[in-house]
């Protein structure tokens, strides 16, 4: 049997290896379980000791040597309701702690910078407004690339439904030589104002901005990097802001 097949109840691979060696064995040392099990001799006894502990395994001594066994199959299943019980109480113990925690968190470092990579990854990190903002607020992006994969337009159609269901806002500033279709699209949904940046500057990357909240998108790389710091987020929204004044209402 393939020790590995034991985890599943707990057992490391280490110990799976010399309750099946004892199971095999019968009543044994450590000379002749060592082999059949093909672990280290120096390991050998803590092993047998949480074997022990886990009441899956003895020992008698005959003549001042100690003979180990393995307890009855059956004994894993109590072990395994064992676990179970211990787990529930140890999950009722983090439940009554995780107001505790969440304040712990609140209280860490105010910076975090995480990277996404893959289609999936820059949906993940963009989707992430949906557990900071609330009906009424408002997101802000610029630089937004005039060229993109369709899968990205229809990835953003469906979160400007999700958006307007929540009753976000957004402001958007896409790169000039951005498709007219598109700006009407975008300007078609609820509570979402997109005009042309005032700038012929053009970049692969385009920023997001919304309270506490910066991400910088690579679309063309699939790779997204958010940093959650106030201090940061204001910053871009400073530049957002500036862009958005210098900025006409698309016509």
């Amino acid at each position: 049997m393939d020790p590995l097949l034991l985890k599943e109840a707990g057992l490391t691979e280490g110990e799976s290896k010399v309750y099946l060696a004892l199971l095999e064995l019968g009543t044994t040392t450590t000379g002749p379980l060592t082999d059949k099990a093909k672990v280290a001799k120096s390991i050998i006894y803590p092993l047998l000791e949480k074997l022990i502990e886990k009441g899956l395994a003895s020992y008698i001594i005959k003549e001042k040597t100690k003979y180990f066994q393995a307890a009855e199959p059956n004994k894993l299943l109590e072990y395994i309701e064992e676990r179970k019980v211990k787990l529930e109480k140890n999950k009722l113990k983090v439940e009554e702690l995780l107001p505790q925690l969440l304040l712990l968190q609140k209280s860490a470092p105010a910076t975090n910078i995480s990277i996404y990579e893959g289609f999936k990854g820059v949906q993940t990190c963009f989707d992430h407004y949906k557990l900071v903002l609330k009906k009424g607020d408002a997101m802000y992006s610029y630089g937004v690339i005039a060229q993109q994969e369709e899968k990205y337009h229809s990835y953003w159609k469906r979160h400007h439904l999700i958006r307007e269901k929540e009753g976000i806002y957004s402001y958007m500033l896409f790169d000039q030589g951005t498709p007219k279709e598109v700006m009407k699209n975008r300007n078609s949904f609820w509570g979402c104002e997109s005009r042309y940046m005032p700038t012929k500057i053009q970049t692969s990357a385009w920023i997001l901005v919304y309270k506490n909240t910066a991400a910088i998108f690579l679309q063309s790389g699939h790779l997204a990097i958010e940093i959650i710091n106030q201090e940061i987020a204001d910053t871009f929204k400073a530049y957002f802001d500036e862009y958005w004044e210098q900025s006409a209402p698309f016509k």
